[in-house]
C-alpha cells in the first residue's frame, strides 16, 4: 500500500537523524523526481499553505501559555483546588487533576501543564503519603488534558488543515476532556485513599480566600472561550486578546512577570512557531505528492474493497495514530495523515469534528507513550526519578484514555452534543 510505504520511507529518513521538516521536504522531492520527472512550483505551494489567518492563533496561544507559566499564576490554581479537596479521600491527587484541568484551559499545552502543575503538586502529593507511582501518573495523565480541553494548538492546526470550525472543535473537546478528568479523579479516589495530612501540617487555608486569589486566572479561559462562542471575536482574535489579558494579569495583578520574562516567553513561542511553520511548509509538498500519487483515492477504494464499517475504520485509524505517536509529535501526525484521510472521512460520512476529538485523544496517549513521551521526560526532569519508574506510572492512565476513546467511538454525541446545541452544523 502506497501510503504505508511512504510512511515507512519517512521513518527510515528520520531514523538517520534528519530533522522532521527536512525529511518532509526531501522525501516528496525525491519521489516526484522519480515518478513525475520534475517538481512543481514550490513557492506557490508553500505560500498557499502558509497564507492562512487562522495560523496566527497558534503562536499567540503558545505565548499565552508561556506568560501564564512564567507569571507563576498556576500556584494559586493549585492552592484553591487543594483547599477545597484536601479533606476528600485521595483529595491531594484529585486537586492535582483539577489544577491540570483548569491550567489546560488556560495554556492549551500538555507539556506546559505537566511541567507547571508537576513542580508544585508532586512534592505536595508525596508529602501527604501518596505513592510515587500515583503522584507521577496523575501529573503525566492530567497533563494530557492540555490538548483536549480548549484552547488547543493541535485543534487549531487540525481546523486549519481540514477547514473545520475552531469553535465547534473547542466545544467538542470540552465534554470528553471533563470526562477524562473525572475518570482520573475517580482513580485517585479509589487508589490513593491512604494519603493523609502529616502531623505537622499547617491549618487548612480558607477555601473562599484561595478561590478569590485564583479568580483572575480562572477568568482567563472564560474570557477567551466565552468571547469565541458569543461571537465577540474569532479564534485568532481570541488568541491575541487572551494573550494581552494574560500579560495584564501576570504583570499588573500578580506582579510576577517582568520585561525579561516576557521577552523570553516571546522568544520561546517564536522558536516553537517557526519550527511548526517549517513543518507546515514542507507538509504542503508532501500533500502534493500524495495527491499526484492518488493516495487518497487509493485509500478510499481500499476501504470500500475491504468493506470496512465506520467503526472498523476508526478503530484502525486510532491504532495507526497511536503507533505514529510513539515516534512523532502531534503537529507532524496531523499534517502527515489528514491529506490522505479526509476523502475517506467524507466517503464514510464521519463528522470531521468528531474525528478531530478522536485524533486528539490518540495524541494524548502518545504524549505518555515511550519512547517519545514528552510528559514523562518532564516528570523525570522535575523529580530526577528513573525513567523506567515514571513509565510504569502511566499505564492506568493510558488504559483510561483508551477506554475514553472507545466510548467516544461508540457514542459520538459525547463530543457532538455541545456543538449541535450551540448551532454548529455537521462537518
Amino acid at each position: 500500500m502506497t501510503f504505508l510505504a511512504l510512511l515507512a520511507a519517512l521513518f527510515v529518513v528520520l531514523y538517520l537523524g534528519v530533522p522532521m521538516f527536512v525529511a518532509l521536504f526531501l522525501l516528496p522531492l525525491g519521489v516526484l523526481l522519480w515518478v513525475e520527472g520534475g517538481v512543481p512550483a514550490l513557492g506557490e505551494l508553500v505560500i498557499g499553505q502558509l497564507d492562512g489567518y487562522l495560523l496566527v492563533a497558534i503562536p499567540l496561544f503558545m505565548l499565552m501559555a508561556h506568560v501564564m507559566v512564567r507569571g507563576r499564576v498556576v500556584d494559586d490554581l493549585y492552592a484553591a483546588a487543594f483547599a477545597l479537596l484536601r479533606g476528600v479521600r485521595g483529595g491531594v491527587g484529585i486537586a492535582t487533576v483539577a489544577a491540570c484541568t483548569i491550567f489546560a484551559a488556560i495554556s492549551g499545552s500538555s507539556v506546559a501543564t505537566a511541567l507547571t502543575v508537576g513542580k508544585i503538586a508532586i512534592p505536595q502529593m508525596l508529602r501527604y503519603g501518596m505513592s510515587r507511582k500515583g503522584a507521577f501518573g496523575v501529573v503525566a495523565g492530567g497533563g494530557t488534558l492540555g490538548i483536549l480541553i480548549p484552547p488547543s494548538a493541535p485543534m487549531v492546526l487540525y481546523a486549519y488543515v481540514t477547514e473545520t470550525s475552531v469553535g465547534a472543535l473547542f466545544l467538542a473537546g470540552l465534554l470528553p476532556g471533563l470526562m477524562m478528568a473525572c475518570a482520573f479523579a475517580l482513580y485517585c479516589y479509589l487508589t490513593e485513599g491512604r494519603a493523609v495530612a502529616p502531623a505537622d501540617d499547617p491549618p487548612p487555608e480558607n477555601a473562599a480566600l484561595a478561590l478569590r486569589r485564583a479568580g483572575w486566572s480562572l477568568s482567563l479561559p472564560i474570557f477567551v472561550l466565552g468571547g469565541i462562542y458569543m461571537g465577540v471575536f474569532t479564534a485568532t482574535e481570541a488568541a491575541g486578546t487572551g494573550t494581552l489579558y494574560a500579560i495584564l494579569i501576570a504583570a499588573l495583578i500578580y506582579r510576577t512577570l517582568g520585561w525579561r520574562d516576557l521577552l523570553e516567553g516571546v522568544g520561546e513561542a517564536t522558536r516553537t512557531s517557526a519550527m511548526l511553520l517549517m513543518i507546515i511548509a514542507a507538509a504542503a509538498i508532501y500533500g502534493y505528492m500524495l495527491t499526484k500519487l492518488r493516495v487518497p483515492q487509493e485509500l478510499t477504494a481500499l476501504v470500500l474493497e475491504w468493506g470496512l464499517s465506520r467503526t472498523g475504520f476508526l478503530v484502525a485509524m486510532m491504532v495507526l495514530l497511536f503507533l505514529l505517536g510513539l515516534v512523532l509529535e502531534s503537529f507532524s501526525i496531523i499534517l502527515l495523515t489528514m491529506p490522505a484521510i479526509l476523502p475517506v472521512l467524507a466517503q464514510l460520512g464521519i463528522d470531521k469534528v468528531w474525528y478531530g476529538v478522536l485524533l486528539t485523544l490518540s495524541l494524548e496517549m502518545a504524549l505518555i507513550s515511550p519512547p517519545v513521551a514528552m510528559n514523562l521526560v518532564v516528570i523525570k526532569a522535575i523529580t530526577g526519578a528513573p525513567l523506567a519508574e515514571v513509565n510504569r506510572s502511566i499505564i492506568p492512565y493510558m488504559l483510561m484514555l483508551a477506554a475514553g476513546t472507545g466510548l467516544l467511538i461508540a457514542f459520538p454525541d459525547i463530543a457532538l452534543w455541545l456543538p449541535r446545541v450551540a448551532g454548529y452544523g455537521a462537518n
